[in-house]
């Protein structure tokens, strides 16, 4: 394992060193005891050349028994300590990965699919666990066992014991040129595992569409063959393991066949000085040794398993912070933000792109104005939007907020500064109320029907059977797109943020309902609309117009009509789009 590897795993283990060391303990103990009970069984055996009474034995049974029970109870305590290493590690990095992906940007979403996102955070984490848990337990009665046995075993007979375990190293070898191969395959899995969750995800959340374009069948093709790979994937790391571990199980039983064939023929002869005794005693330790040394298979393999687990753990874990805090971060108190926005020079472009998105980009917004920003496609509306919350990581001096530069307030303040409704409203599989109040979930019943309201929402949601109870389903499948975007807007206007950003949020409503709403928002609150839908950017107090990363024009909607070629474009195909329907 590579140092980085050794230092990663030392500190998973460091908060649990007291359990492991307790567990540590009482394996040595139990090792201990285990070889004890052979020499008392050495004893007792060679004593019954002399004459032995049932008293003189008994104790022998009774001082067995007592050892073999207290070696019992230890074992089990040992395996609570040391299993539980496995667990507390586990609920650590499921912890610390979920933190982790919380402070992601939006873009390492888009590179990494959700299905192999969860296949890290379940079974990578759980082969973790066990590399930690059995594995760490079997390497630690491995070591112990070998350390106590074959120096006794040498003890009582060292030329038959050396022959007895002569076998090991070929064991040790044939682990030694299968471990890389072992790894290889059970990443090639793994990676399948995760191809086929994402398909899996995809297919459920877009169960609809998939039936509405009778698409069952190519999606069972595309399962399938997703599903044959990962059978081929297992079945090679199958192979591999079926044929090494029964290989090293069968080699280290030639051992014991030795010690029969060698320790019988030195028994026929009295000169050597070997008893029956000693031959048992033998027996029991190699039997010993025997399964810890086939065992020692699995645990490469849990080992391995673990090893490429890690890997991906930490690819995960090593992803930067897209948006961190300062360390003299400032915290603005809510009530005394005002809701000024400044664009100084905004300039941004995506890592790859030829083109900048925002090509020096100033604006200024007044506490209280509803503002336009419209534009083609591609002209960085969207990214101007992902910018002002810091869902991008913009550089500094270029936004601000009453006169503050944002990259020196603290993300989670700014983010409760600036509710921010994208065109993709997320709904959780959740009641409407609780859906609204997600940003707010103590707000009462009234509150939430208040805002429901002011979103032209709460007459359809009055007329669902189960009202403000009802499931909306998976990301809100059972409502229109219209319905889930004015809950969307419900659930922002409840938060009562001083700013309000809405990017292409009505984009599925209609142009009357789009309008009333803009026209009934709070007077207070600062409103940043980005729009296609001309007719309610039409009533706002100023428009901004972009184009192709640049702010060509600012001014109302009379104003860019009497100025702008390229608003009254957009304009006249707005009205000529309006006629068609």
């Amino acid at each position: 394992m590579a140092r980085s590897q050794l230092q990663q795993l030392n500190e998973y283990l460091r908060p649990y060193y007291r359990d492991m060391a307790l567990g540590t303990v009482a394996l040595l103990l139990v090792n201990g005891i285990g070889t004890y009970i052979p020499l008392l069984i050495l004893e007792s055996v060679d004593e019954l050349k002399k004459l032995l009474t049932v008293d003189r034995l008994m104790h022998y049974v009774w001082l067995i028994l007592a050892l073999a029970s207290i070696m019992l109870v230890i074992r089990l305590a040992s395996r609570i300590w040391l299993f539980g290493i496995g667990r507390q590690v586990e609920f650590d990095l499921k912890q610390k990965l979920f933190e982790h992906l919380l402070k992601l940007s939006p873009e390492y979403f888009a590179r990494h699919s959700a299905g192999e996102t969860i296949s890290i955070a379940t079974s990578d984490v759980e082969n973790v666990r066990r590399m930690l848990g059995f594995a760490l337990l079997s390497l630690i009665n491995t070591v112990f066992a070998y350390a106590m046995t074959l120096p006794v075993m040498l003890a009582i007979e060292p030329k038959l014991s050396l022959i007895s375990i002569s076998v090991y190293p070929l064991m040790l070898v044939i682990v030694k040129f299968s471990s890389a191969q072992l790894q290889s395959q059970q990443l090639h899995v793994q990676e399948e595992l995760s191809e086929m969750s994402s398909l899996l995800q995809e297919d459920l959340n877009g169960m609809a569409l998939i039936k509405t374009y009778a698409q069952e069948e190519n999606e069972r093709g595309a399962f399938d063959l997703l599903n044959q790979r990962l059978l081929v994937a297992n079945l090679k790391l199958a192979k591999t393991r079926n044929i090494l571990f029964p290989l090293l199980g069968g080699i280290a039983s030639v051992s014991f066949l030795v010690l029969l064939l060698v320790g019988g023929e030195m028994l026929a002869n009295p000169a050597s000085g070997f008893t029956v005794g000693k031959l048992i005693a033998l027996i029991i330790y190699i039997e010993r040794l025997i399964f810890p040394t086939a065992l020692l298979g699995f645990t490469i393999t849990i080992y391995q398993r673990g090893q490429v687990s890690i890997n991906r753990i930490e690819g995960i874990l090593a992803e930067p912070i897209a948006v961190a805090n300062p360390a003299d971060a400032i915290e603005l108190d809510l009530d005394l933000v005002k809701g000024r926005v400044e664009a100084r020079g905004l300039t941004f472009t995506y890592p790859d792109a030829e083109h900048l998105t925002l090509d020096r980009v100033s604006f200024s917004i007044e506490p209280g104005e509803i503002v336009a920003v419209i534009g083609a496609v591609g002209s960085g509306k969207s990214t101007l939007a992902n910018a002002l919350p810091r869902l991008l990581n913009i550089p500094p001096g270029m936004l601000f907020i009453d006169g503050y530069d944002i990259t020196n307030l603290k993300v989670e303040n700014l983010r409760s500064i600036i509710t921010y409704v994208p065109q993709d409203s997320f709904l959780f599989s959740d009641s409407i109320a609780n859906n609204i109040r997600y940003g707010k979930p103590e707000a009462p019943l009234s509150e939430v029907e208040y805002y429901a309201d002011q979103a032209r929402i709460q007459n359809e949601i009055l007329n669902f059977p189960r009202k403000y109870d009802t499931l909306v389903g998976e990301r809100g499948i059972t409502l229109s797109g219209g319905q889930r975007q004015r809950t969307a807007l419900a659930r922002a206007l409840l938060v009562n943020s001083p700013i309000l950003l809405l990017d292409d949020a009505l984009s599925s409503v209609d142009n009357q309902t789009a309008t009333n709403i803009l026209a009934n928002l709070p007077k207070h609150k600062t409103v940043i609309f980005i729009s296609h839908q001309l007719s309610a950017a039409a009533n706002s107090d100023r428009i901004i117009l972009m184009d192709k990363g640049k702010i060509v024009q600012v001014g109302t909607h009379q104003e860019l009509l009497a100025s702008s070629s390229l608003y009254s474009k957009l304009w006249n195909q707005h009205k000529l789009e309006e006629v068609l329907k």
